[in-house]
């Protein structure tokens, strides 16, 4: 009797999931109902581009069924994960919405980030073509323009360990977002994770490459950066009438850099709700959300007034910290770094 029954309970089919969820929503709603305008509204981009996406990252999304349960689809996988992103639903919501585990959420959507990042980021995040970006901030009023350079902060749960480096001037817990964009907005260099209490002049010095590269071409800051050969920032104090003429095309230019953040935000609204991930995880997501905002740029994705509208109610609840100025002592201590760095 007892090999019997030994042998019955081999034969039950087993199954993972402690409880029934539903997947029609996501089966049968979404992937065979929605037209564009509902893919690009929830998703930030349109079906085709959505499946080209999950071709260039199934070799290393897929996984195989097991006895226990049927894998998630590559297409599951990478939609969990877009949601996530572009949505501010906390991860109990965005499981209800794809019938899978609480759990799961959180583990797939690092799965994805980790495979953009290895997969994609160094293929969206590039300069291109240099003379194209120069040809197209000189018809803007800049001549010799290679991309213009600004932060963001990106607001945090507070770490459990040093929270207070990561407090900035506004008192809320963020992370900083450094960029480098050409004349379109397309983010051509990055640098994410620095503690929202660094300035963005330290930022700069640990991030940008002097040593032996010679700067064939200028970039353009805020008065946060410190002025240098290659670049340049606005003139202060009593100005002249061509002083505000420089000023005026060097403002026009660096406008690109603002509407990127803003197409950033508004596309991917989970950078404006307190990431909830452990501090070093962050940088991966917000790497996955500029390389997804050039991929959406560079497919011409529509991008809505009222996305804006979005942005701009978060930001009143998440001020953006007032750009400082770099002092005289701070520059000079800035100089002697690079000259010591170089040699």
């Amino acid at each position: 009797m007892l090999v019997a029954f030994t042998d019955m309970l081999c034969t039950v089919e087993r199954y993972f999931w402690g409880q029934e969820t539903s997947t029609e929503w996501w089966d049968h709603i979404v992937m065979q109902v929605w037209d564009d305008e509902q893919w690009v509204q929830n998703f930030r981009m349109r079906k085709a581009t959505f499946m080209g996406l999950c071709e260039e990252l199934a070799p290393t999304l897929r996984r195989k069924d097991t006895r226990l349960r049927a894998a998630l689809t590559v297409e599951k996988r990478v939609a969990i994960a877009i949601w996530k992103l572009a949505t501010p639903d906390c991860y109990r919501s965005v499981a209800n919405q794809f019938g899978v585990g609480k759990s799961t959420i959180g583990i797939v959507l690092m799965q994805v980030c980790k495979a953009i990042n290895r997969i994609l980021l160094r293929r969206t995040v590039t300069p291109g073509n240099v003379q194209d970006i120069v040809a197209g901030f000189e018809q803007m009023g800049f001549p010799n323009c290679g991309g213009a350079i600004d932060g963001t902060h990106i607001p945090i749960l507070a770490p459990p360990h040093l929270a207070s480096e990561y407090i900035n001037r506004k008192g809320y817990c963020s992370m900083v977002l450094q960029v480098l964009v050409d004349h379109r907005g397309h983010f051509i260099d990055i640098n994410a994770g620095w503690p929202g209490k660094v300035h963005d002049a330290r930022i700069f010095r640990n991030t940008i490459t002097v040593g032996e590269i010679e700067m064939l071409t200028v970039i353009l800051g805020d008065p946060a950066y410190p002025l240098m050969p290659w670049l340049m920032k606005p003139y202060t104090g009593s100005l002249d009438n061509s002083k505000e003429r420089f000023n005026y095309r060097l403002r026009r230019c660096r406008m690109t850099v603002e509407c990127a953040f803003g197409h950033l935000k508004g596309r991917w609204r989970s950078l404006y709700g307190k990431l909830d991930l452990a501090e070093h995880s962050i940088p991966a997501v917000i790497s996955t959300c500029c390389s997804l905002h050039n991929i959406c740029e560079g497919k011409g994705e529509m991008f809505t007034q009222a996305w804006t509208s979005e942005v701009q109610h978060l930001e009143a609840e998440f001020a953006q910290p007032e750009s400082r100025a770099i002092t005289g002592a701070q520059l000079l201590h800035f100089r002697m770094s690079i000259i010591r760095d170089g040699s």
